[in-house]
């Protein structure tokens, strides 16, 4: 097709999500180079993510300009043979095991802690936030420390697991409020050495470890914002790691992105540029790996609480440009804008959500009125 013809094309699809090519609402694209069409329709999301990087196109309201798109569901006109294959690596080759399970400590978090602690605020807790009574990044985490603290019922004395501990806040968290003792760990190196001093002069232990090497009793164990990392070949494996290590009564609480459909294709530029070898889960998918393992206890959805998060995110880190363009280029400030619009439109849109999981090995007697 000529040039001409792809950007009718392109014109058409955006009119159906309400966007105009060098229209002059926020949420309308600015083309700066027209090839971009050829290349958004050769490799579809990778082929737009790429140009915004090269700096081809610009909207105002990148994530209004998303929300717009995933919306009316324009994507699904961009299947390509790169999405094809980020979907059958993910479903057929297990990328989340052995040294695979390391690669993503490695090409994402160990990015640089100055970039982490710029964009995260006061705690450097890389996960959704909780806001129902919160009005501001800071207050809105301390608030969702608190509900997973609140949803396993820690009391003093109590040693508790933290699977993907990150730098080591919710631990810290733990050990502070409810007197507890605990074990972390996490697959990068960076998070790991970070947590070990931010917990310092507490009863914690970070270690540099996969969930599936631990077996060692804990009165409750907890996840946040790793599951995403697990692959669907190993969710199972998962939560029978989960199993063994909790004590008769305990409880596990499991926070993590998830899908409202069926198993989701790993977004190719996502894939190459931010979360290699990751994958959101079903909620299917979840459910049969829990079969004979636990009893849910509750399962709790506050997905747009992402949105609110990620804004937050991005504001600090445009806020901290100015120090962080030392040590990084303008192809990567425009990567993590695209990457940060992107995953707040997911959210707003409605298209993925945010689950809490509260687990019980055998059910709590009697019932348990899970806190919110």
């Amino acid at each position: 097709m000529s040039r001409d013809s792809l950007k009718q094309r392109a014109a058409e699809l955006l009119e159906l999500a309400g966007v105009r090519i060098n229209g002059h609402a926020p949420t309308d694209i600015h083309v700066h180079d027209r090839r971009l069409y050829a290349r958004v329709f050769a490799h579809g999301s990778l082929g737009l993510g790429e140009a915004y990087m090269d700096g081809w196109w610009d909207a105002e309201d990148l994530p209004g300009f998303f929300t717009r798109l995933l919306g009316s569901h324009v994507d699904e006109h961009l299947r390509t043979l790169d999405t094809l294959i980020a979907h059958l690596r993910a479903r057929f080759v297990n990328l989340q095991r052995g040294e695979h399970a390391f690669e993503i400590g490695k090409a994402h978090y160990d990015l640089g802690n100055d970039l982490f602690q710029a964009m995260l605020g006061k705690r450097l807790v890389y996960s959704c936030a909780y806001w129902a009574q919160a009005d501001n990044l800071d207050d809105a985490q301390a608030a969702k420390l608190d509900l997973v603290c609140r949803k396993l019922r820690l009391a003093p004395g109590q040693r508790v697991l933290d699977i993907g501990c990150g730098w080591g806040e919710a631990l810290k968290y733990a050990a502070e409020h409810h007197g507890v003792s605990g074990v972390g760990i996490t697959v990068s190196e960076q998070q790991a050495e970070f947590a070990r001093e931010l917990c310092r002069g507490l009863p914690i232990e970070i270690r540099l470890q996969d969930y599936r090497e631990i077996d060692e009793p804990f009165d409750a164990v907890y996840s946040i914002g790793m599951f995403e990392h697990v692959g669907g070949r190993n969710y199972r494996a998962y939560f029978e790691a989960v199993r063994r290590c909790l004590k008769p009564g305990g409880l596990s609480v499991l926070h993590c992105i998830g899908s409202n459909g069926p198993p989701a294709q790993t977004d190719p530029w996502i894939e190459k540029y931010i979360f290699p070898n990751s994958m959101i889960p079903a909620m299917g998918q979840v459910a049969a790996a829990l079969e004979n393992l636990f009893v849910v206890e509750d399962w709790h959805n506050f997905g747009p609480d992402y949105d609110r998060t990620l804004m937050a995110w991005r504001a600090n880190f445009d806020a901290a440009w100015p120090a962080l363009s030392k040590s990084y280029d303008e192809r990567f400030r425009r990567m993590w804008h695209y990457y940060l619009g992107a995953s707040a439109a997911v959210f707003r849109s409605r298209r993925d959500q945010l689950w809490q999981l509260t687990l019980s090995p055998d059910g709590v007697p009697g019932g348990y009125r899970v806190p919110r």
